[in-house]
């Protein structure tokens, strides 16, 4: 199961209806969180997110509003006596911060510091790039492996059935047949997570593919000088940014109090400037499913002669 849960769209100061950051995001046997800030504990009470299923919790970059709900969410894991290990990756300029909301937490729990700087991988599947903020802060990549999709009809004429389609799924061949003669490429998922970062080349790389692109959102277009100044995102330029990666679905996120309950322009803004993208302006407690995946377009005239391809 693949589906990313809001717990909190709330930038800088929570308001009535929308708590500080925090996002958790089920994949496979994985759950990841990422930027917890205060409340977070309670809103996955409200959203039924388990504390025991967090495996990994991601902190973009230690601003008070995307971390300081960890000390909490880490204690509530010690209470309910989670026994897998759970690895926190953060930038390592903020080793101090981090080392003193571990010290404030409940102990009990297997809890392994994974402090990074620089681009690349950091786990397996896991990546970060550098952002542009006026602290360090990075951006995290969740792939999925490229696979490949078999295509019934050539396994009939091949003659390949039962155990022996998972037996040449392993082997990469049967015979005289090889995997590339009945199947066709499947590209793997791709999730990015994006927050508190002016324009760069580290989120267009973030970007770049995405089946779930979750990006802040802090500002209007109107109120783009703001966003200059911060170091944020306007709704317009996280439309951007989902636009030249190509991203399937961009969720918007990480809202000013500014603008009161109402994201519905912020969507717009967005959704103008990337076409062939679904926006959607998250909510507090909203459940987004992960897209199917993508499934190459077969050619017409590509077709299994019962040796090889033609």
């Amino acid at each position: 199961m693949r589906e990313f849960v809001v717990l909190g769209t709330a930038s800088q100061v929570p308001t009535r209806t929308r708590n500080h950051n925090g996002y958790f995001l089920r994949w496979d046997g994985e759950g990841l969180l990422f930027d917890p800030g205060e409340g977070t504990q309670r809103q996955m009470v409200h959203a039924g997110v388990a504390a025991s299923q967090i495996t990994r919790i991601c902190l973009t970059h230690v601003h008070g509003d995307h971390c300081y709900g960890l000390p909490g969410v880490l204690s509530r894991m010690a209470l309910d006596g989670a026994a897998h290990p759970v690895h926190l990756h953060y930038p390592a300029s903020g080793e101090q911060i981090v080392q003193a909301l571990v010290a404030v937490s409940s102990p009990g729990i297997d809890l392994r510091l994974h402090p990074h700087s620089g681009a690349g991988p950091v786990a397996d599947g896991l990546e970060i790039r550098p952002l542009r903020h006026r602290i360090e802060t990075y951006g995290y990549l969740l792939t999925e492996p490229d696979g490949r999709t078999f295509l019934p009809e050539r396994l009939r004429t091949a003659g390949i059935e039962g155990p022996d389609v998972g037996r040449l799924q392993r082997q990469g061949s049967l015979g005289a047949v090889a995997l590339e003669d009945v199947s066709i490429p499947r590209p793997g998922q791709r999730f990015a997570f994006i927050m508190d970062t002016a324009p760069c080349v580290g989120a267009e790389e973030l970007a770049e593919g995405t089946d779930l692109l979750v990006t802040e959102s802090t500002f209007r277009n109107d109120d783009g000088e703001l966003a200059q100044q911060y170091l944020h995102l306007t709704a317009g330029q996280a439309g951007e940014l989902a636009a030249s990666g190509k991203s399937r679905t961009l969720v918007l996120t990480h809202f000013s109090a500014r603008y009161g309950d109402d994201m519905s322009l912020l969507a717009e803004q967005a959704q103008a400037r990337a076409a062939g993208t679904t926006v959607i302006a998250a909510h507090d407690l909203q459940r987004i499913a992960v897209p199917p995946r993508r499934h190459q377009v077969r050619e017409t005239a590509d077709h299994y002669d019962g040796d090889r391809r033609r």
